[in-house]
């Protein structure tokens, strides 16, 4: 069992230093997604890329991402979140050097695709080490605090890669060196994270599972992909069935084998399938719109990518200033009414950003928008990432928080692969400004309507102190299981 005195206050120096390691590696793996999406129209006419392959080049990191998170999280939680976060996090700069010199559109999707599988090594360790070193009273507010200064790395990178396309001596290619620097930086600071495992746990890591998620996810991300872009073909409809099938493969492995990747038991609890419900209807209108927007931005509205990567600097800002205020406010009301209030304000500030067109001003058209935006995320995320890890028992914090994180990537990938032709986005739309234009409105108004929704669930499916009853209801299941508290392992300092 793991005594009071081996965790770790958030006030210390040595807390400070393990806070900067996990934001920094979560700010890695945001900037794997948002820096690319400013780079996609400058990338487009270097490589020759057409719609459907920068769709690829977003999704090809989402996309091995999602499929081996819950594989990530398991060896985490097996051989130590510590060891497999480090090891993520130097795959991650390597991969990010091969992106920089991707001779074409297919070695550039297929290096994002191995770019993902490194970030998922990093993502699940740098939420469970938070959940596994800090006491149990700042656990909240230091889930808070690597959501906003997580953010400033998401927000910030769009900047100054926006100013590398612009400038850059090679231009959308240097914007993947910005990695570097920060992974030599966690590096340093890995040497102050305790080591932390699963002490329960043997055997071998589930690699059917593994398998079935990764081949499952890949097939049905093509078949959608290519049938919305390209049409509903005798071959689309069997990449999408074979993935459904994959993937019910997978659910029925994971009830069957004895040490599964995503645990179904973890759905027992109420509040953790509620949480991860919202988690992939808001993530869904996210994931959809902030794909759009970069382009709208740049081929409509003629900004320079350094501005299109600055629109979304004030959602940082907010995050920033408000979301560890808004995790101790979840802490001592509970999460259930910021998580409706902030869906549904950042719904309201995705739907304002279809005033977005030709003739667009920064302060009078994309400010107000994304300062609603930026405070419905700031006043949710926080409290919807503590809820989700506080419904899990303790010994299984790493996939707790792999699932979750699949759960908003999956839903990401979905509606970058379907949103631009449910609105009526295609090659030729991309082509031309003005449909591409009425498009984005029609895309935005989807989105904001489905962020919305998710704020919605949140009322009807999460008790108002249900934070309190996530820690019962996790408390409860360790001890049905047996299974005892995380043991830290120090290696080194």
């Amino acid at each position: 069992m793991t005594s009071s005195t081996s965790l770790i206050a958030l006030g210390t120096g040595r807390a400070r230093v393990i806070l900067l390691a996990t934001v920094l590696a979560s700010g890695l793996a945001q900037l794997g997604g948002s820096v690319v999406n400013v780079a996609l129209p400058d990338i487009g006419v270097d490589l020759g890329a057409d719609l459907t392959a920068l769709q690829w080049i977003v999704n090809a990191y989402t996309l091995s991402l999602s499929a081996f998170l819950l594989l990530g999280g398991s060896l985490g939680d097996r051989y130590g979140r510590r060891r497999i976060f480090v090891i993520g996090v130097v795959l991650f700069a390597i991969t990010s050097i091969a992106c920089a010199v991707a001779p074409d559109a297919s070695m550039l999707i297929a290096f994002r695709a191995a770019q993902g599988a490194a970030a998922a090594l990093m993502v699940p360790g740098s939420l469970a080490i938070i959940e596994a070193v800090f006491i149990p009273a700042d656990r909240s507010a230091a889930v808070g605090a690597w959501s906003g200064l997580g953010g400033v790395a998401a927000a910030v990178g769009p900047v100054l890669g926006g100013f590398l396309v612009q400038s850059g001596p090679d231009g959308w290619r240097t914007t993947f060196l910005l990695n570097l620097p920060l992974a030599a930086a966690v590096l340093l600071a890995t040497r102050q994270i305790p080591e932390t495992r699963d002490e329960d746990a043997r055997g071998l890591p589930d690699l059917t599972g593994a398998v079935l998620a990764a081949a499952g996810l890949g097939s049905l991300m093509f078949g959608l992909t290519e049938g919305a872009g390209g049409g509903w073909t005798p071959g689309a409809l069997i990449a999408v069935a074979i993935g459904t099938a994959l993937l019910a493969g997978f659910l029925i492995n994971e009830a069957r084998v004895r040490y599964p990747l995503m645990p179904l038991s973890l759905f027992t609890s109420g509040v953790f399938r509620a949480a991860n419900a919202v988690t992939f209807v808001v993530y869904a209108a996210l994931g959809g719109a902030l794909f759009l927007l970069p382009l709208q931005l740049q081929l409509v509205a003629g900004f320079t990518p350094v501005i299109s990567g600055a629109a979304l600097l004030p959602v940082t800002v907010l995050m920033l200033l408000f979301s560890a205020r808004a995790g101790r406010l979840a802490q001592r009301i509970g999460p259930r009414w910021p998580m409706t209030i902030g869906p549904i304000l950042a719904g309201v500030g995705l739907i304002l950003l279809g005033r977005i067109g030709a003739e667009a001003s920064l302060v009078a058209d994309v400010l107000p928008a994304v300062l609603v935006f930026g405070a419905g995320l700031s006043l949710a995320v926080a409290p919807l990432t503590a809820t989700t890890l506080a419904a899990a028992p303790p010994q299984q914090v790493g996939v707790a928080s792999a699932v979750n994180n699949d759960i908003a990537r999956v839903a990401g990938l979905l509606a970058v692969a379907l949103l631009p032709s449910l609105v009526g986005i295609d090659q030729a739309a991309y082509a031309s400004p003005e449909a591409f234009s009425e498009g984005f409105g029609r895309a935005t108004l989807v989105a904001g309507l489905l962020c919305a929704a998710g704020g919605l669930l949140s009322a009807v499916t999460l008790r108002d102190h249900s934070l309190a009853g996530a820690c019962e209801e996790a408390a409860q299941a360790g001890a049905a299981t047996h299974t005892p508290d995380l043991i830290p392992v120090r290696h080194g300092r």
